[in-house]
């Protein structure tokens, strides 16, 4: 190649080059790397500006959440999941907090227990007559009155069920002699022998003229009846309603459910407990293994707040004063029982005000122990105060027991309970597992003088976001067959052992741990 060849190449791509370099796709090349480096800058800039400010407002909630009015253990969850996740947690506490839809029950609960305050009187020298017998009862009692709006009773019979099929006998009984009216509220209606011997009886006194009002729990139309079921049983007279329909997504307040067992026949007896209406709960059906529950029946004047209480559910989603409730509630002299033994003390806990009742009696019963504290509960589910009683007690020497299932329903709910197992059986707690089955019971009996029957479980879903019902009995002879009972019940118990409990398996610790941190808001 020439000289003058090899030139003219060498000026063809010094050309191209420049033509290149100067053309309008190398600006725009050039324009868009410029583009994209001041982006990628200002995203890095900006992202110190991000976590900065993520950081600044996780801080600023966190002490906000430490400063409201809520249990510490809550509290604590709720700054683990600000802290690690602020642009979910925030906004998600005040989705709970603030609670869209819940104004409007609170407000609708509250107006029915205004129109129910002027006919939960308290009878005459009853808290007097405590006062003098054990000052212990008589500081709960002025609290579920003072506080809770409860009276306490003298003139009542009450009746302990250490199985689920006793109760059931004992509503046929009772319901066959219904005259005026019987209310039922359930948290779970299954279909089976025992509903539907129970609605035979239902339909035949509704054509004897017989009032029936029937509410049960929204979530029975998820698995157990179907949505309509209402319809179906006012098409045979009764009168029902389901609470809170499950509408997903709509309302927190849906959280918040009718865990209550009550029935109410013509204002004279009532019964409550852990005894819902499906099959397993009378161990027609077996689910878990042996199903021990327990309920009571109450005769006498202190049906009259279980009365109540079933009306302002009732009531709660009917138009204000739209009941004439002397109707249900006879005379204390009509149904009083003189040689009567003992207080009773029935009461209800609303997630839609500030009092944890069902929380402040368990407490108040275990703080005062002087001798002994048995426990019968499904779930162990603790916050911080609960915990610090159990083993305070224990420490001081009190015989504290707590009877759990060992078959369990809930894998998740029993992890949880192991979890705590280590911590009370080194303060002296005695655990105990009911090697036939599942306990559904929940049961508290404080040294011969104290105990509680009722729906409350030991766990945050009773103790803060359900309606739960029980009646505290101080004294009598009914609390000598409860303590049979549990002496029964422990000797088809096995003990958990210090070595049982650190040993645990590995899965077991590791998911009850985690689930630790979530167990306030399950």
């Amino acid at each position: 190649m020439s000289t003058s060849s090899a030139t003219d190449g060498k000026k063809k791509i010094k050309r191209g080059f420049l033509a290149i370099v100067t053309g309008r796709t190398f600006l725009i090349i050039l324009l868009l790397a410029a583009q994209l480096g001041v982006l990628l800058w200002g995203l890095q800039q900006l992202g110190r500006y991000i976590h900065m400010g993520s950081a600044l407002a996780a801080a600023v909630m966190m002490i906000y959440i430490l400063n409201t009015r809520s249990n510490p253990t809550v509290k604590l969850t709720w700054c683990f999941i600000v802290a690690l996740l602020p642009v979910l947690g925030i906004p998600l506490y005040f989705f709970i907090k603030l609670d869209v839809g819940h104004r409007t029950v609170q407000q609708a609960i509250g107006r029915c227990v205004a129109e129910t305050v002027p006919f939960l009187t308290q009878p005459a020298g009853v808290p007097e007559a405590l006062e003098k017998t054990d000052e212990d009862a008589a500081g709960i009692a002025r609290y579920l009155k003072n506080i809770a709006g409860f009276p306490a009773y003298e003139g009542s019979e009450v009746t302990y069920f250490p199985l689920g099929e006793y109760k059931f006998e004992a509503m046929l009984r009772e319901l066959e002699k219904a005259e005026s009216f019987i209310f039922m509220e359930y948290f779970i209606v299954s279909e089976g022998r025992m509903w539907n011997t129970i609605l035979e009886v239902l339909e035949r006194k509704v054509k004897e003229g017989v009032e029936v009002r029937f509410m049960y729990d929204g979530t029975c139309a998820v698995v157990d009846l179907p949505y309509s079921y209402p319809q179906e049983l006012q098409a045979k007279g009764i009168k029902c309603k389901m609470f809170a329909p499950i509408r997903p997504f709509v309302s927190t307040h849906y959280n918040n459910r009718d865990h209550r067992k009550i029935l109410v026949v013509d204002g004279k007896v009532a019964f409550t407990g852990g005894v819902n209406l499906a099959d397993e709960y009378i161990n027609e059906k077996v689910r878990f293994g042996h199903w021990k529950d327990t309920a009571i029946m109450v005769r006498g004047e202190a049906v009259r707040s279980f009365t109540l209480m079933f009306l302002r559910m009732w009531n709660s989603s009917e138009r204000a004063g739209g009941c004439a409730y002397e109707r249900y509630l006879p005379k204390p002299e009509e149904i009083s029982i003189p040689d009567a033994q003992g207080v009773v003390i029935p009461y209800g806990d609303s997630p839609m005000d500030s009092e944890l009742v069902g929380e402040e009696v368990y407490l108040h019963l275990i703080n005062t122990a002087k001798r002994y504290v048995w426990i019968m509960t499904p779930y162990l589910i603790l916050d911080g105060e609960t915990m610090t009683a159990l083993t305070s007690a224990a420490k001081r020497g009190v015989d504290a027991r707590v009877i759990l299932p060992h078959i369990p329903d809930k894998k998740y709910a029993f992890w949880l309970a192991k979890s705590h197992y280590r911590e009370l059986i080194e303060a002296g707690v005695k655990i105990y597992e009911y090697t036939p089955g599942f306990v559904h019971a929940k049961v508290f009996l404080q040294d011969d003088r104290m105990g509680v029957v009722g729906t409350v479980n030991l766990d945050y879903r009773s103790l803060y976001h359900h309606f739960e019902c029980a009646a505290l009995l101080c004294g009598g002879k009914v609390l000598e067959d409860i303590k049979t009972d549990f002496d029964d019940t422990l000797k088809k118990s096995q003990r958990v052992t210090r070595e049982a409990a650190a040993h645990e398996k590995l899965h077991v610790k590791l998911i009850g741990s985690l689930l630790k941190i979530v167990a306030p808001l399950m």
